[in-house]
């Protein structure tokens, strides 16, 4: 319990408050990068918190002393071709052969957790497969992790397994479906992201088109699953609200049981020079719309919850990230780039930077933790991090962050939550305070409230207008994608 828990100091740069409406005129500013993916600048806001190599296996057994309860999340990185929009971890098409090398140094990895942490006595919530493209791999790999991972922990009951498959797969390989389903995976996440073919060329998804949706879910369907999500996307320049619509309702028609939708983030991807041509007057009537619609055949969220469900009760996502919304409950990540989050520490496991195989495989020949880069945070960042992950549910849950932390939300935040409280922000709804409606339009200024003040004053420095990040971003996707810039 957090009466326990100790963090470590902050910075100097992590100490103080500013003035709230400065902060959320900031996060609107900008809205680009002032959402749910948190830290922002780490390189430079998260430079005092990086443990020395020497320090990390240290850290790591520290960190994980006294949890019990935890998801699992495992990554696999690679994609038959790379979207324009992708900011996550994908290696390059080059690098497809060494697959069942992979499978092999991820199976080595759990292995290393089994022995510097202990899994045993530690007890899973959930288990995210996701990527990258999971289903990517053959089936038989995937049922080897599954089994190598039952052998180490326990499942929690109503934990459940959840894997990402592209509607390419779903429709030409209906066999590995069943077999997912027959290892015991419950729920499937399936990326349509837009209708609109002069969109997904530019997205290249030109082969993921609406001429293998309908045969995708049938396939899911056929081989048992009862749980199904699309991801849905919005926010790119010139996507117009009827194709917008258009996508919405042709979702709907393919029947899911749930439906997540996505802002475009520009941040890291190689279209991100269109984030200048993307204003909050364009993305809030899209939003507005995707309510509108999805309320209207029966699918529910509470105010600014990026998933939507038509099954009554059940939130749409999986456990392991319910759990980490809702509770910030600590999770361990395997594969190449993988993020863990404990209580006081978060980690990138290798390749995180580069994208590519070889850090990632040489630390697993080498028998030692593949962790590129561990921060050893104080609360004020942790806190941080919780708050921005709790806002894929539009609220954060009051008695989670006192447990976790020790001290009530409003105590760690005075003046934020007074602002939201009298500008008609955020709410108190029962358990949660949650995003309002005038709220949901200015979330991105909501969210900077919950940021730590390092990165509070980065965003009160940043220019949008002037600011490179976007620019060196976008060249470093290129870079890591081995392809050309997309100029559209």
């Amino acid at each position: 319990m957090a009466g326990v828990r100790e963090w470590r100091d902050p910075s100097e740069e992590d100490r103080g408050r500013f003035d709230p409406r400065a902060i959320f005129e900031a996060g609107l500013r900008n809205h680009h990068i002032a959402n749910t993916a948190y830290p922002i600048a780490h390189e430079r806001t998260w430079r005092p918190y990086r443990v020395p190599r020497v320090g990390v296996a240290s850290t790591v057994v520290r960190a994980w002393q006294g949890i019990r309860d935890l998801g699992l999340y495992v990554h696999v990185p690679f994609c038959e071709t790379r979207c324009s929009f992708c900011e996550y971890t994908v290696t390059r098409r080059s690098e497809h052969g060494g697959a069942e090398d992979y499978v092999a140094a991820l199976l080595g990895e759990l292995e290393l957790y089994e022995d510097v942490i202990g899994t045993e006595g530690r007890l899973l919530h959930g288990l995210d497969i996701g990527g990258g493209t999971p289903s990517f791999l053959p089936a038989e790999a995937i049922a080897r992790i599954l089994s190598s991972v039952r052998a180490c922990f326990r499942f929690a009951p109503g934990s459940d397994i959840s894997i990402e498959t592209t509607p390419k797969i779903a429709a030409s390989d209906p066999d590995k479906l069943t077999a997912y389903r027959r290892s015991g995976i419950d729920r499937i996440s399936m990326g349509i992201q837009v209708i609109e073919p002069d969109l997904l060329r530019v997205l290249n998804r030109e082969e993921n088109g609406v001429g293998v949706h309908r045969r995708a879910v049938s396939n899911v369907r056929a081989a048992g699953f009862e749980r199904l999500n699309l991801d849905l996307m919005y926010g790119f320049s010139g996507q117009s609200l009827d194709s917008w619509r258009a996508t919405l309702e042709h979702a709907i028609g393919l029947g899911p049981e749930y439906i997540t939708l996505y802002r475009m983030r520009y941040k890291l991807t190689r279209i991100s020079h269109q984030a200048a041509h993307v204003t909050l007057d364009d993305v809030r009537p899209m939003a507005a719309l995707a309510k509108e619609v999805l309320a209207d055949a029966g699918y529910r969220a509470s105010p600014g919850k990026t998933t939507y469900s038509r099954i009554p009760a059940d939130v749409g996502t999986s456990s392991y990230l319910a759990r980490r919304v809702i509770e910030g409950m600590p999770y361990l990540g395997l594969g190449l780039g993988a993020q863990s989050f404990t209580h006081t520490t978060i980690s990138y496991n290798d390749g995180a930077a580069g994208k590519n195989l070889a850090p990632y495989l040489k630390s697993a020949r080498e028998g030692r933790l593949p962790i590129q880069d561990l921060y050893d945070l104080p609360a004020v960042q942790m806190m941080g991090k919780m708050c921005s992950v709790s806002f894929y549910f539009g609220e954060i849950h009051l008695a989670a962050f006192a447990a976790k932390f020790g001290v009530s939300l409003d105590t760690a935040y005075p003046e934020a939550v007074a602002f939201l409280l009298r500008e008609g922000l955020m709410e108190v709804r029962g358990a949660v305070l949650g995003l309002t409606s005038r709220g949901v339009e200015h979330k991105n200024g909501v969210h900077a409230l919950f940021y730590a003040p390092s990165i509070q004053r980065y965003l009160l420095e940043r220019d949008p207008e002037r600011a490179q990040d976007m620019t060196r971003h976008r060249r470093q996707a290129a870079r890591t994608a081995d392809e050309e810039l997309v100029h559209v």
